[in-house]
């Protein structure tokens, strides 16, 4: 006779069986995977190192990392990522490599990998990572060739960005009375207030030294004045009254500045800055994490920070790394899975709070962030004016930016004149553009 309470409960066993294999977690089929990672010698990617043991944790994937100095780093990929066959299957890249590898095709569009139901996390709010550094780290083919528009696409995400903050001594302006500077007219008189009010105390620490340092520095201030560097037919701008502007404002740094500060790298500013022999600093948010750092820092406790302050526009420097998929990678789904997780809100801010750099801006107003980084609700402010165009990142801007970077230390340490020198860069720029078919279609 036919026992029906066994074969209902078969029944249901199977159909609970099949269910349950069809909503199987994302993760199990490559649970056992070893991934390869390239990240940079860095302090956001150190506090990656202390999540991605959760990853693994959590997923059952392995990740094992190849962590070099950033310039080797590119050297490193630049061979990998040419192999029929790479050995990396997730790279960190600094938002200057974006422009070479895309356009070599080395890349990966992220596209179908957000299009893929199994892959793609639903919950993942793309919409919170910051705007700015999503343009500029990680969207090609757009206005310009290298940022967002109706033709962009997606190659990567941002991971370690960065934007300029304005870092002052708070007990230095109390002392004095000095307001906080909003605007580059007072930026430039208050750096300039500093060497008389403290003597021996520089205004503004700030990059100088020639090539990439002297060139960074004038763009930092050329962005937020109303300069570029091309116009939206490729013509060289840097010369325009803007430029000058730019130019003129980092000469007055300089000079209102330590002893030295004609010499100044990141490094070297940033030193001065946590040695207390400037009263203020303005770059990268990297460097944020030191100054409460008593091994590193004499101003412990003693700095505030603010906003890039605005001139004819309210716009912060962009960059940093993003991270992508080599086209060559051989574990590419996992690497999505990989990627997606690091850039999760949940993984931004346990790196936020193992001392990282978030990328969304709900990690930069997040209570517990803030109550052990105070600065981060300012930076948060301070990312909603992220400029991905600062800088443009296309294949010849090395050149470009060599040449800018040489001809700006001329200004500063030999007094070129300022017109002349920037006529000279617009020069030699329109012909590197030139050999480079920009100009092919007017």
């Amino acid at each position: 006779m036919l026992n029906i309470k066994t074969t209902v409960v078969g029944a249901v066993s199977a159909l609970m069986m099949t269910t349950a294999a069809a909503v199987a977690g994302p993760y199990d089929d490559y649970a056992g995977t070893t991934l390869v990672v390239n990240f940079p010698a860095h302090p956001h990617y150190d506090a990656v190192m202390k999540v991605l043991p959760e990853f693994t944790k959590e997923t059952g994937i392995k990740v094992e990392v190849d962590q070099l100095q950033y310039l080797k780093m590119r050297e490193k990929q630049t061979l990998e990522l040419t192999k029929n066959k790479g050995d990396y299957d997730l790279i960190a890249y600094v938002v200057f490599s974006k422009a070479d590898y895309v356009y070599a095709d080395q890349l990966e569009n992220l596209a179908r990998y957000f299009m893929n139901p199994k892959l793609s996390d639903p919950a993942y709010d793309a919409a919170d990572l910051v705007e700015g550094y999503v343009g500029n780290i990680g969207v090609s083919g757009g206005e310009k060739g290298y940022l967002p528009g109706p033709t962009g696409s997606l190659f990567g995400l941002p991971f370690g960005s960065e934007t300029s903050i304005l870092g002052y001594r708070q007990d230095i302006f109390d002392k004095h009375g000095l307001k906080v500077p909003t605007t580059y007219e007072e930026l430039l008189d208050v750096a300039c207030q500093i060497p008389q009010l403290e003597p021996g105390m520089g205004g503004l620490a700030s990059r100088a030294a020639s090539g990439h340092d002297a060139s960074h520095a004038f763009l930092l201030h050329l962005a937020p004045l109303g300069g570029r560097i091309f116009d939206d037919n490729w013509n060289p701008i840097m010369n325009n009254a803007e430029g000058v502007a730019a130019a003129e404002t980092l000469k007055t740094i300089v000079d209102c500045g330590t002893e030295g500060a004609a010499t100044f790298g990141f490094a070297e500013a940033a030193a001065s800055f946590l040695q207390g022999t400037s009263a203020m600093y303005l770059d990268s948010t990297v460097f944020a994490g030191q100054v409460n750092d008593p091994a590193k820092s004499k101003v412990v406790g003693k700095v505030a920070w603010a906003p890039h302050p605005v001139g004819m526009r309210a716009g912060s420097q962009t960059g940093g790394f993003g991270i992508g998929i080599p086209r060559n990678a051989q574990n590419k789904d996992a690497a999505f899975l990989l990627m997606q997780w690091l850039t999760s809100k949940k993984a931004d801010k346990m790196i936020a709070l193992a001392g990282g750099n978030p990328s969304r801006y709900s990690t930069h107003a997040d209570e517990d962030v803030n109550a052990k980084f105070p600065y981060m609700a300012t930076f948060g402010e301070a990312l909603k004016n992220a400029d991905p165009d600062w800088r443009p990142i296309i294949p010849v801007w090395g050149k470009i930016n060599a040449d800018l970077g040489t001809t700006m230390s001329q200004v500063i340490t030999e007094g070129a004149d300022i017109q002349t020198a920037l006529d000279g860069v617009a020069e030699r720029t329109k012909a590197i553009m030139q050999d480079a078919g920009y100009y092919t279609w007017q």
